[in-house]
């Protein structure tokens, strides 16, 4: 083991760098999913003709597939039919794809764990269906889906990792690549990635919890 050459300044330059990435991969695919994974949830929940069928097997298909499969897919298969994405693009993809079938699942939880009482009182009382779903039954149901959209958020982070089979150039690409230069460099490479993914990880997980307490 060799601590001093594996955390020589341009190892460590070249490791934030790649967490760098990692970041930002996690960050943008952390948007368009919960955007996404939103939209999907409360169509679902509507249970309108059709859609909520079409979209519920989208979800069940895309929740039972390797998350490693769906980045292959939109890397080495979309190409196949006409659409070339790049490495970060393809890894931005396949994540904001996968993130987004489990959120609307978390979603239309938190929806249908609000009482159906409420519901009609709010339609008694004149709201329209607009009006009760954003005005009501939402609000309260974010309340409740807070923990385990950020424990999704974690995971999505920690899945990131998963691109490295293409090359993107997250953290632990960057550490494979210092490693590939010293076998010595081995252990202490991947215990300083592991702090720092522990590191942010367990910040979303206290933001989290203090989250909880606040809506409990």
């Amino acid at each position: 083991m060799d601590f001093i050459g594996a955390y020589s300044m341009d190892h460590l330059q070249f490791l934030f760098q790649g967490f760098f990435v990692t970041l930002k991969v996690a960050f943008i695919s952390i948007i368009l999913s919960f955007v996404i994974g939103s939209i999907v949830g409360i169509l679902r929940y509507a249970k309108i003709p059709f859609v909520s069928q079409v979209l519920a097997v989208i979800v069940e298909v895309i929740r039972n597939l390797p998350l490693l499969l769906i980045i292959f897919f939109t890397y080495f298969a979309l190409p196949e039919i006409g659409i070339s994405l790049g490495i970060t693009v393809s890894a931005i993809a396949a994540l904001t794809i996968f993130e987004s079938a489990m959120l609307s699942e978390i979603v239309r939880s938190g929806l249908k764990s609000i009482e159906k009482g409420q519901i009609e009182a709010a339609r008694s009382s004149g709201l329209t269906y607009t009006q009760t779903m954003f005005g009501i039954i939402l609000p309260q149901a974010l309340k409740r889906m807070v923990p385990p959209i950020v424990s999704q958020f974690i995971s999505l982070l920690k899945d990131t990792s998963l691109a490295v089979v293409i090359a993107l150039p997250e953290l632990t690409h960057s550490a494979q690549i210092i490693n590939g230069q010293n076998i010595n460099y081995v252990l202490p490479i991947f215990l300083f990635i592991a702090v720092m993914y522990f590191v942010v990880n367990y910040g979303l997980s206290l933001v989290a919890r203090r989250l909880e307490s606040k809506t409990a």
